[in-house]
């Protein structure tokens, strides 16, 4: 199977590279990367003039639902729905029944991705045991499996000894803990942000604090224990100065923020749609600027999907009986094109940072190159495109996403990985 691209901007801020270039990739490897290729017959030639050729997009943060919640989401809709989305590849999270915290089921998983193809499947194992956060996951033997990192999202690891442990592992292993800030004490009745607006709305709520004291608590630990450490979908002003202060101190700590707390406030809770309920929740205008400007500064490390897929009949009922999440596998590309792109926040190569290399850095996993010899992993973005986002478009099994109705401007259009490819309708 060979592939030309032809008029490429390819974009790699690791090889620092950026240039128009045509590529010419063969059964999987890119052959040749040039000024003047052409000529030869090739399956399929694409003028790509005017769009982004990027390493593939990694989305360290998904939930695939299986084993157990296959009608929500399976490996094989969430694989549609990430290659739809522009990624080649994504981290799932382990709150699956049964969890991921044994050796077979991380072996299950990623088994699954294969026979599934198209889009590479990383599998994050559980922290603890059930992601109880009373006693550790044998973490030896899931890294020996497969596993990318530990996290026990959806509930956080609030016992301070085993998070201690957990760090110290993570050393060893050289695999990251990936901690859900929360102190469940303080939200435990509540489904969304303490403010003005949602008090006035009627809601019960729950403080930012809950977020930012175990934020606090884990980087004082990881001072004290060394380990490795990434705060997933950090979402307050306090906890961008927390990360801030700890970064300035040297201290190792990665973050993450998700495209509905960088562009989306609770101030839009006033319709009681439960497509907004998240966790963490959405929080205020003010805290939506403290993320961009981390952004800005460079203290934000990657932007990940917090892909949360959940059935039409969970979502449409009263809003406190509703579960936490929305999708954002399919969203993702198109809400940080035009809300960070085009409006100059950050310049198409930190997006690529972002969006690719920092969390396989942070995963520890090889980056994809464009090189001669070196496997294909690219994804194609259009940044001018502009389009309706409408969920009965997309791959996902599930519908829930606070963008619906939102226009974008700017779309992944197709990805390459090895001898696989996805084209969207965007791309003709």
């Amino acid at each position: 199977m060979k592939i030309f691209l032809k008029n490429a901007r390819v974009i790699n801020p690791a090889e620092e590279l950026d240039g128009v270039f045509n590529l010419l990739i063969v059964d999987g490897t890119i052959q040749e990367i040039g000024t003047s290729l052409g000529g030869n017959p090739v399956n399929y030639e694409i003028d790509v003039a005017g769009r982004f050729v990027v390493p593939g997009l990694f989305d360290m943060h998904t939930h695939l639902r299986e084993p157990g919640q296959e009608y929500k989401e399976d490996i094989a809709s969430g694989i549609a729905a990430a290659a739809n989305g522009g990624f080649t590849a994504i981290a799932a999270m382990p709150n699956t029944d049964p969890v991921v915290d044994s050796a077979d089921v991380v072996k299950y998983v990623l088994d699954r991705a294969r026979h599934c193809g198209l889009v590479s499947v990383h599998q994050i194992a559980a922290i603890t045991e059930g992601r109880k956060g009373e006693r550790l996951s044998e973490m030896k033997d899931l890294a020996e499996a497969g596993a990318v990192a530990f996290s026990d999202d959806g509930s956080a690891v609030t016992n301070s000894q085993v998070m201690r442990l957990a760090l110290e592992y993570s050393s060893m292993l050289n695999k990251p803990i990936i901690q859900h800030c929360e102190d469940h004490d303080l939200t435990k009745s509540g489904s969304v942000n303490e403010s003005p607006d949602t008090i006035r709305f009627g809601y019960k709520t729950q403080h930012r604090l809950a977020e930012e004291l175990t934020l606090s608590r884990d980087i004082k630990l990881l001072e004290a224990f060394g380990g490795r450490y990434h705060a997933a979908h950090v979402s307050t002003r306090g906890s961008v100065e927390i990360i801030a202060d700890a970064k300035k101190r040297g201290v190792p700590v990665t973050c993450e923020v998700t495209p509905h707390h960088l562009f989306l406030d609770d101030s839009m809770l006033s319709d009681y749609d439960s497509d907004y309920k998240v966790n963490p929740p959405l929080r205020t205008k003010e805290d939506c600027a403290a993320l961009i400007d981390g952004i800005r500064a460079g203290l934000v490390d990657v932007i990940a999907s917090d892909h949360a897929p959940h059935a039409l009949h969970e979502k449409e009922v009263e809003f406190e009986a509703a579960p936490f999440g929305m999708i954002g596998l399919e969203t993702t590309v198109g809400a940080v094109m035009t809300k960070l792109y085009h409006e100059g926040v950050v310049k198409i190569d930190r997006l690529v940072e972002f969006l690719s290399i920092n969390p396989r850095r942070i995963l520890n996993l090889p980056l994809p190159t464009f090189r001669p010899g070196s496997t294909a992993e690219l994804s194609i973005i259009d940044p001018d495109v502009e389009w309706r986002m409408d969920p009965e478009k997309f791959k996902s099994k599930s519908r829930n996403t606070g963008f619906k109705g939102w226009k974008f401007k700017g779309a992944a259009v197709g990805i390459i990985n090895g001898d696989r490819f996805y084209f969207s309708e965007k791309l003709r």
